[in-house]
């Protein structure tokens, strides 16, 4: 019985746990829609890995959320996204900004936002309260 619930304590660690390459590097936070990512950026290359329950049998539109939280961290346009839908890896494009690329996010300007009826999430540090925002 020690064995299972140790095997198991070491399977539930692992499920909010960052790849190998990014390991050692700090997270941003970064809501999109209804999906929360832990952001981390080494060179030409970002992982962003959803840290909120949420249904999602595929990759489907996690892809692009993904893509925009990378790219709002990483201030560069990703070019592909890797991965499924709990943990992507993207593909930075930081040097050809005028390429036709997954996103390209708009984290300036002028939004007008309302508070969704979810709530708040109490997170370790803070309480994240959910916001839905359109660029005016």
């Amino acid at each position: 019985m020690k064995r299972v619930c140790l095997v198991v304590s070491l399977m539930l660690a692992a499920c909010n746990t960052p790849g190998p390459r990014f390991r050692d590097l700090p997270a941003t936070r970064v809501s999109v829609a209804d999906s929360v990512f832990d952001v981390r950026v080494r060179g030409e290359l970002a992982e962003a890995l959803r840290v909120n329950p949420q249904y999602a049998p595929r990759l489907g539109v996690i892809r692009n959320r993904a893509a925009h939280a990378m790219a709002a961290v990483s201030g560069c346009r990703v070019k592909e996204v890797r991965g499924d839908q709990a943990l992507t890896t993207g593909l930075l494009d930081c040097r050809n900004l005028g390429s036709g690329n997954l996103v390209a996010p708009r984290t300036t300007g002028a939004f007008e936002c309302i508070r969704t009826d979810r709530g708040q999430f109490d997170l370790p540090d803070s309480v994240y309260e959910d916001y839905d925002c359109d660029p005016v």
